[in-house]
């Protein structure tokens, strides 16, 4: 008997392992169902969208003109820039991060015009940050009005799926409502557009941004595990590009908003404005089960915390 209840004891102890070993490899849940913003608008090859802007050599335009690899070598990170700017938007890229040893590559999509407004530019970031432990990117989101930069606006997610295996939608909805942050069009942020942060929301028009660089100095524990250029090259590789707003005229800088043209906002109207309550849903599920960081949350890096943060949005 003693023998039969060893053996039992074992065969018990081997499935609850195999139980733990199941739930521990991985994210368990997946999201809601939500709208899938990405289908109302139409997708645009690269030579529409996109010019290199930096690190031309790892460059490769790829599936027929529809996307690009982006690449981070010893040498040089690489870069696209939109060739028009944007005021207000929704915007996506379909990204395939790299895999491996990814510790200090940073793969930013992000809308900027720092290059118009080199004291009070604005900025809203989606930057996927390579990390020590393999294949397990973090995602963080930032935001930046009329040079705000002394005011960082982090929050950072575990992502519920690797993605270095496969394609996912990074997106950004921007207007006058609100702006949204997107994953496989799950909403993993909202910031209203509200009287506390007035001052710091986004409002000049944009040009959008895809790039890899080493950040190694901030990205991993502010330095503790560089970039291994031992693993090089690093490649990202984007599609599923999509770019809705009111463009600006060079000549004349003014928006020009085919969607609307009586409004400056192309992604205006109540589908828009708010989250549906899908989307509450989701986001709700984003920030519960994925969210690790938030600046209104951070009280040893602010005395006081910026006024949005105490604020009903």
């Amino acid at each position: 008997m003693a023998t039969f209840h060893h053996i039992l004891f074992l065969t018990t102890l081997q499935v609850f392992c195999n139980i733990i070993q199941v739930y521990s490899s991985g994210p368990v849940y997946k999201p809601p169902p939500v709208e899938r913003l990405t289908d109302r608008f139409s997708r645009l090859s690269f030579n529409q969208s996109y010019n290199v802007f930096f690190g031309g050599r790892n460059v490769h335009v790829t599936n027929n003109g529809t996307g690009a690899d982006i690449s981070l070598d010893k040498y040089s990170g690489s870069g696209l820039a939109s060739k028009n700017k944007y005021y207000y938007g929704f915007f996506n890229a379909a990204i395939k991060l790299p895999d491996g040893f990814t510790s200090g590559i940073v793969v930013a999509y992000y809308l900027s015009n720092a290059d118009v407004f080199p004291h009070n530019h604005d900025e809203i970031d989606i930057e996927l940050l390579g990390h020590e432990k393999r294949r397990d990117w973090v995602l963080q989101t930032n935001i930046y009005g009329n040079g705000s930069v002394s005011t960082g606006r982090e929050e950072k997610f575990y992502l519920w799926f690797d993605p270095t295996q496969d394609f996912h939608d990074y997106s950004i909805l921007w207007n006058n409502h609100h702006i949204v942050f997107l994953v496989d069009n799950v909403p993993v942020r909202e910031v209203i557009h509200s009287n506390a942060i007035s001052s710091a929301y986004p409002s000049k028009p944009m040009s959008v941004y895809v790039t890899i660089w080493d950040g190694s100095k901030w990205a991993t524990h502010g330095g503790k595990y560089p970039v291994n250029y031992k693993f090089a090259p690093f490649v990202a590789s984007m599609g599923g590009i999509e770019m809705e707003g009111c463009i600006l005229n060079q000549k004349d800088m003014a928006p020009s908003c085919s969607r609307s043209p009586y409004s400056l906002d192309p992604v205006d109207g109540e589908q828009f404005a708010k989250l549906s309550s899908q989307q509450i849903t989701g986001l709700e599920w984003a920030r519960r089960k994925h969210m690790f960081y938030s600046y209104c949350q951070d009280k040893s890096r602010y005395k006081v915390l910026p006024a949005e943060c105490n604020a009903k949005q």
